[in-house]
C-alpha cells in the first residue's frame, strides 16, 4: 500500500501531522508505523488539544506523593505509612455503541490503573449522563450501562459505593460513562510505569490478544454519527474474573522486587504501553509480536500493536528473575510470555517472524515528546445572549407550592437512584468496609490504618453550561462540601473532562473557562489535581453535550468516629440552615424541568462564603454539636429536608423565615453554599453561640413523620418517600431489553 496523506487522514491524522511524522522518521512511514502514530497522536492518548490548559491546574500539595502525569494515577499520603491512589476516566463512545461491554470495560480499565501502581482497589464510583428517560433508547442505554458496571464490579470484588446520574436531552446520542477507582497502598511498595535496565526482559501477562478494541483510542477521538455502529469492533470485551486473578498475581509479584516496571494495556494496547514506559525510562525496546499470545489466527502486526483487548499488563522484569515471575503467574493460571527486552537506543523495534515491521522513536509517540500540541481558538458561545436575557421577575409565582414539590421530587435528576444502585454490590470484596449509612459522600473504613476515606463524584453540567467558569467552581465546591459534610477533610481531585468537539470555538471556550474555574476552586480548597482524563468529541449531529467536567474527590477522616450522616436522628431536634438563602431560581431543576426555561444563569455562588461554610461545618462535627448535615443541591431546600428525613422516616415542621425572598426560590432554588443541619435541644445554646457570626436560619423541628411547610399540612414523610423511591423504577416497568 502506498502511504499518502489520504491514508493518514483516514486514520484520523491531520495533513500537517503526516508531514511531521515524515520529518521525525526521515522517511515516509509504513502502514504499521502510521497506525501507531494515528492512535498515539489521537486526542484520547496525546491530549494535543487540551494539554496547554491542563498544565495550568494546581498540581502541588503537602500530601501529594505522585503528581499528575507521573504515573497511571495520583497518590496521596493518608498517614501511618499508607497512601490512597485514585483516578477517574471515561468510556463514553464505547458505551454509546455497546452499553454493557462499554461500561464494564471502563470499570475494568480504571481498576487496572490503580493496581498497576501496586495499590489494591477498595472502592468504585461512577458519574453517568443519559438522555430523556421517557425514551426507549435511553432506557436501553441505562439498563445496559448499569448492568455492565454492576456485573464487572461485583464479579471483580470491588464495591461500588457512590456516584451520580443525570438525564438531559443533550446526552441522547452520546451518553457519558465515567468510572472512578480508589485504592490503598503501603508507601514504599508502589511500582512505576517505567522501563529501566538495559537487557531486562519485557513480558505480557493476562488475557490473549484479539481484534476486539481495535482502534479504540481513535474511535474515542471522533464525533458519534449514525454510522458509528459500523465501528462496533472498537468496543472491547471484558472478563472480570480474569482481571481478579491478574490483580492478585500482580500484587503478589510486586513485593518480591522482581518487577522493574509495570503498565496496564488500555487505550492503544501494546504500542501505548511500550511507548510510554520506554519514553519515561529514556530507553528503547525490541518486541517480537509473534510471541504475543493471541486468540485469533493470522493477526497482522498493526492489529497486534493496536488491539485493546482487556485484562493485559506489560511487565519489565529484572533480568534473572524470569522463572520466579512465571511461577507466580502460572499459580494464578494467568498467561505470561516474554515478548522482548529493553534496549539502550530509545527506539521501539517491532518484529514479526524475524522481519522488522516498525521502528519508532519512543519519545516521538508520547505526550511531552513528539506528539503535537495545539492552541485552539475560542469564543463566547452565542447562547450566552439568551442567558443574559433571563429575567426572573417574568416568572410567575406558583399558586400551589405542594403541587410543584410533588412534581419536583419525581424528576429523574432528583428522585432515588435505588433502581440503579441496587444492582451494585456496595459491600463485596475487600474487607475495607463501606459504612453504608446515608451521607453526602461515601465513607470507607480503611482497615490498614483504621482511618476513613470520604469519596465523591460531582458535577451539575447544567450549571457549567450556564457559566463554565462558575459552574466548574461549583462542581469542585460541591465535592468538597460533600466530603466535609461527611466528616472528612478534602485531599485531592481527579477529573474527567467531557466536552464536545475541540475544533468548535464555542465548545473550546467552555473547556478553557471550566479549567479556569476548576483551578481557582482547587487552590482555595487545597485539593491538587492528581490526574484524570479528557474526553472530547462528545457530540452528535444534533450538537455537543453539556460541558461536563466531572470532579472525583477524595478526603480523609483521621477518626472514623467523626463520620457525619445526612439523616435526621430524633423528633424534637432543631433544624437549621447554614449559609445564605437567596432570591434565586437560576438553573434550578424547578426552573428548567417544571417551568421549561432552557436558558438562565448559574445559581448564586461565592467561593469565599463556600470556604467559610466548610470550616464551620468541620468544627461543628469535630465538636459533636450537630446530629446531621446535608448540603442543599438539586431541588433546593425542600428536597434536602425530605432526603434528611427518609432514612428514619422522620418528618419536619419548618417555616420560611426570609419574607423578602420569593417562595419558589426559598424552597426550590439552588443557590450554593448552604447546608441543613439538625441539633439536639440540649446543644442549641452552644451551637448558636458558635455560629453567631455566620449566616444561618432556624427553620423548625424534626417530627415523628408529619411534614408541615409554613404551617400547612404536606402529608407524611412516607408519602414523599414513596414518590421519591419509585419515580425512576416506573420508567422501566414496561421496558423490555432488546
Amino acid at each position: 500500500m502506498e502511504i499518502t496523506v489520504d491514508v493518514a487522514q483516514k486514520l484520523g491524522l491531520q495533513p500537517e501531522e503526516f508531514t511531521k511524522i515524515i520529518k521525525i522518521r526521515g522517511r515516509t512511514p509504513n502502514f504499521t508505523e502510521l497506525s501507531a502514530y494515528s492512535v498515539m497522536w489521537s486526542e484520547h492518548c496525546s491530549y494535543k488539544n487540551s494539554i496547554k490548559w491542563l498544565k495550568t491546574l494546581p498540581r502541588e500539595g503537602s500530601k501529594l506523593l505522585v503528581k499528575a502525569g507521573e504515573e497511571n494515577a495520583g497518590l496521596m499520603d493518608i498517614g501511618d505509612g499508607y497512601g490512597v491512589v485514585f483516578k477517574i476516566e471515561s468510556h463514553n463512545h464505547p458505551s454509546a455503541i455497546e452499553p454493557f461491554q462499554g461500561a464494564a470495560t471502563g470499570v475494568g480499565g480504571i481498576h487496572r490503573d490503580i493496581f498497576t501502581m501496586g495499590a489494591r482497589p477498595i472502592a468504585a464510583l461512577n458519574s453517568l449522563r443519559f438522555g430523556n428517560l421517557y425514551e426507549n433508547k435511553t432506557q436501553h442505554l441505562v439498563s445496559g450501562v448499569v448492568h455492565g458496571i454492576g456485573h464487572y464490579g461485583n464479579c471483580f470484588g470491588v464495591p461500588t459505593v457512590g456516584g451520580e446520574v443525570y438525564f438531559e436531552d443533550c446526552y441522547h446520542t452520546n451518553p457519558l460513562v465515567n468510572a472512578m477507582s480508589v485504592g490503598i497502598v503501603k508507601l514504599g511498595e508502589t511500582v512505576s510505569a517505567t522501563a529501566i535496565g538495559i537487557g531486562n526482559p519485557v513480558f505480557i501477562v493476562g488475557s490473549a490478544t484479539g481484534k476486539d478494541g481495535m482502534g479504540g483510542a481513535a474511535f474515542a477521538s471522533a464525533d458519534i454519527t449514525e454510522n458509528s455502529m459500523e465501528d462496533l469492533p472498537a468496543v472491547q470485551v471484558g472478563d472480570p474474573f480474569q482481571e481478579k486473578k491478574l490483580l492478585e498475581a500482580c500484587l503478589e509479584i510486586i513485593p518480591t522486587g522482581a518487577v522493574a516496571g509495570m503498565q496496564d494495556m488500555g487505550a492503544a494496547g501494546i504500542i501505548c504501553s511500550t511507548a510510554e514506559t520506554s519514553a519515561k525510562g529514556e530507553v528503547g525496546m525490541k518486541i517480537y509480536l509473534d510471541k504475543v499470545p493471541t486468540r485469533q489466527k493470522n493477526m497482522k502486526s498493526w492489529e497486534l500493536l493496536l488491539s485493546e483487548s482487556q485484562e493485559r499488563m506489560l511487565l519489565i522484569i529484572n533480568k534473572g528473575r524470569e522463572e520466579e515471575v512465571i511461577k507466580i503467574f502460572e499459580k494464578w493460571d494467568i498467561p505470561c510470555s516474554q515478548i522482548g527486552e529493553v534496549t539502550n537506543d530509545k527506539l521501539l523495534k517491532f518484529y514479526m517472524y524475524g522481519e522488522l515491521e516498525a521502528e519508532l522513536p519512543a519519545e516521538s509517540l508520547v505526550l511531552g515528546g513528539g506528539a503535537p500540541v495545539y492552541k485552539r481558538e475560542y469564543k463566547e458561545p452565542e447562547y450566552f445572549k439568551k442567558i443574559k436575557e433571563f429575567d426572573p421577575d417574568k416568572i410567575r409565582l406558583p399558586e400551589d407550592l405542594k403541587s410543584v414539590a410533588e412534581q419536583l421530587i419525581s424528576l429523574p435528576n432528583i428522585a432515588s437512584r435505588r433502581w440503579i444502585y441496587n444492582q451494585y454490590d456496595s459491600m463485596v470484596g475487600t474487607g475495607n468496609t463501606n459504612t453504608n449509612q446515608p451521607s453526602d459522600a461515601a465513607v470507607i473504613l480503611v482497615r490498614e490504618n483504621k482511618k476513613g476515606l470520604a469519596i465523591t463524584t460531582d458535577c451539575n453540567s447544567r450549571y457549567v453550561f450556564a457559566d463554565p467558569y462558575v459552574g466548574c467552581m461549583i462542581a469542585v465546591s460541591e465535592a468538597a462540601r460533600n466530603i466535609v459534610c461527611s466528616g472528612g477533610e478534602p485531599l485531592g481531585v481527579t477529573n474527567c473532562l467531557n466536552f464536545g468537539n475541540p475544533y468548535d470555538p464555542e465548545v473550546y471556550y467552555q473547556f478553557v473557562y471550566a479549567i479556569k474555574g476548576m483551578s481557582e476552586a482547587c487552590k482555595k480548597f487545597d485539593t491538587p489535581v492528581t490526574g484524570g482524563n479528557v474526553s472530547f468529541y462528545n457530540q452528535s449531529p444534533s450538537g455537543p453535550v453539556y460541558p461536563t467536567p466531572t470532579i472525583g474527590m477524595v478526603g480523609v477522616l483521621d477518626d472514623i468516629n467523626n463520620k457525619m450522616t445526612l439523616d435526621f436522628k430524633s423528633p424534637g431536634d432543631v433544624i437549621y440552615l447554614l449559609g445564605k438563602s437567596k432570591n434565586d431560581i437560576s438553573s434550578s431543576e424547578y426552573l428548567h424541568k417544571i417551568l421549561n426555561v432552557e436558558y438562565s444563569p448559574a445559581p448564586y455562588f461565592d467561593l469565599e462564603e463556600e470556604y467559610s461554610l466548610h470550616q464551620t461545618i468541620r468544627v461543628l462535627i469535630k465538636n459533636k454539636l450537630i446530629e446531621s448535615a446535608h448540603d442543599v443541591s438539586e431541588g433546593g431546600l425542600f428536597i434536602t429536608l425530605v432526603e434528611s428525613g427518609l432514612n428514619r422516616e422522620l418528618g419536619f415542621n419548618v417555616v420560611q423565615s426570609k419574607t423578602d425572598i420569593r417562595t419558589d426560590a426559598y424552597w426550590f432554588g439552588e443557590a450554593q453554599g448552604r447546608v441543613v443541619v439538625s441539633v439536639t435541644e440540649k446543644k442549641i445554646n452552644e451551637f448558636e453561640k458558635f455560629i453567631k457570626n455566620s449566616p444561618y436560619e432556624k427553620l423548625g423541628v424534626v417530627t415523628n413523620g408529619s411534614v408541615e411547610i409554613n404551617n400547612e399540612d404536606w402529608e407524611n414523610i412516607s408519602y414523599w418517600k414513596h414518590k421519591y423511591d419509585t419515580a425512576i423504577e416506573k420508567y422501566f416497568q414496561n421496558y423490555l431489553p432488546e
